[in-house]
């Protein structure tokens, strides 16, 4: 074999080879994006009648006041229509006397509203607010075809604001109908909030809870990489980011409550468990030293999303002496 040939042989295998690891790393990164965005919102976060379960289960004290809800027709649903098109859905219930006060309540990954009603039960039962819950999309019975992570999520829960603002309104007249709302997420319903909190707010917003969210999306991705695939964020997490962006049109570097946080001006109380590994504290760490404004720090000893159930009582008393403070 003279030089010319062993040249353009090596090129050809070169170039398959390239090709091969190009087109291994593509279906790596779609495979990410579906088992990410996609996959784990399918059974989990649809499915209200095992997720009632789940909560009657794990917050028995609960089930009282949620079948006395139910029995009275005080858990309400709600739909509105985006503007693209999509149906979302949200749960509401009224105080149990005529109040201002009213919480709106964010989910979190692969949950839904349903999985929000011990929180719906401190607002509600125990602090006597009107309260809704919305299921994000991809979640409960809103429309969707993935999980938006909390970045654009901050739009159609912002509208969710108008509508319950609209709704527990207690003047007749729609000019001056207002709340004192305070917007609360658990997890990724946590890193939305904290995303709701760096845009222009109307006035019936007064402060925000967020309890265990992310700084940014590539930050809690590059995480589990490392952790349940002992793999680096270079160049898959990379990859993924940019097939979101061209597929839906945000990437996972832009979706960063840190970002948002630093634009906020309103009073915002951050709850951590200190045993978190899967949002790891050190992001509860850097989110409450990044508020510009008022800003409570509250870490009790739980793992992710627990701290509530690990310490109701103390996780209630804060939430209530911050509320007297900032929602007004």
């Amino acid at each position: 074999m003279n030089k010319h040939h062993l040249r353009k042989k090596i090129l050809i295998w070169s170039i398959s080879i390239v090709m091969a690891i190009i087109a291994l790393l593509l279906g790596a990164a779609l495979y990410m994006q579906w088992y990410a965005l996609e996959a784990q919102g399918n059974e989990r976060g649809k499915n209200y009648e095992t997720s009632y379960q789940y909560m009657f289960e794990t917050y028995p004290f609960i089930r009282s006041w949620a079948d006395s809800l139910k029995t009275h027709n005080s858990l309400r649903d709600t739909f509105i229509t985006t503007d693209d098109g999509t149906k979302l859905h949200a749960l509401y219930i009224y105080a149990d006397s005529i109040t201002k006060n009213t919480a709106v309540i964010v989910h979190g990954y692969t949950d839904n509203a349903v999985r929000m009603l011990h929180i719906g039960y401190l607002y509600n039962h125990d602090l006597h607010y009107n309260v809704l819950l919305p299921d994000l999309r991809f979640a409960g019975k809103s429309e969707g075809d993935h999980i938006q992570m909390g970045w654009k999520d901050r739009w159609d829960v912002m509208r969710w604001m108008d509508v319950a603002n609209n709704i527990f309104s207690t003047s007749d007249s729609t000019e001056t109908a207002s709340t004192n709302m305070v917007v609360h997420g658990i997890s990724m319903g946590a890193a939305t909030t904290l995303c709701v909190s760096g845009e222009k707010q109307a006035p019936y917003v007064k402060c925000f809870i967020a309890d265990c969210g992310y700084t940014s999306v590539w930050d809690e991705f590059s995480k589990e990489l490392r952790i349940q695939f002992s793999l680096p964020e270079f160049p898959l997490l990379y990859i993924t980011s940019w097939l979101t962006k061209l597929r839906y049109g945000w990437d996972f570097k832009e979706a960063s409550p840190l970002s948002q946080i630093q634009k906020s001006q309103y009073p915002t109380m951050i709850i951590h468990g200190s045993k978190d590994t899967f949002v790891p504290t050190w992001m509860g760490d850097t989110l409450s030293a990044h508020h510009p404004g008022k800003i409570v720090y509250l870490t009790i000893p739980a793992e992710h999303a627990l701290s509530y159930l690990e310490d109701s009582k103390e996780y209630t008393n804060n939430v209530k002496i911050f509320l007297k403070q900032h929602n007004r």
